[in-house]
């Protein structure tokens, strides 16, 4: 199960990461844009971490409080669950 959410998070990470770059090549060109829910919804869904690095290296929406803020959390929060299911001992997060 853990290799399943390891996969799932890679996988939509890097379809976020891929998104973040297609928006910002359509907002170049004036182009039919991803609206920013489904930017949200990518991220939420697992791809927090790949929406983050893909908002800095195309620095896109890095000028919307709410994308810097939100997906940096997101990204902080998919990142220590990598972490737990490899079995790294996070402070605060105890044992169940």
């Amino acid at each position: 199960m853990q290799l399943v959410i390891l996969i799932w998070i890679g996988i939509m990470s890097l379809w976020a990461f891929s998104a973040m770059g297609y928006d910002k090549r359509q907002a170049k060109k004036k182009g039919q844009r991803i609206p920013e829910k489904n930017l949200w919804a990518l991220a939420i869904l697992g791809g927090g971490i790949g929406a983050y690095f893909g908002m800095q290296t195309f620095r896109h929406k890095t000028r919307h409080t709410s994308f810097r803020i939100g997906f940096l959390i997101l990204a902080l929060a998919y990142g220590v669950l990598i972490f737990y299911l490899f079995g790294v001992n996070v402070p605060g997060i105890s044992e169940v």
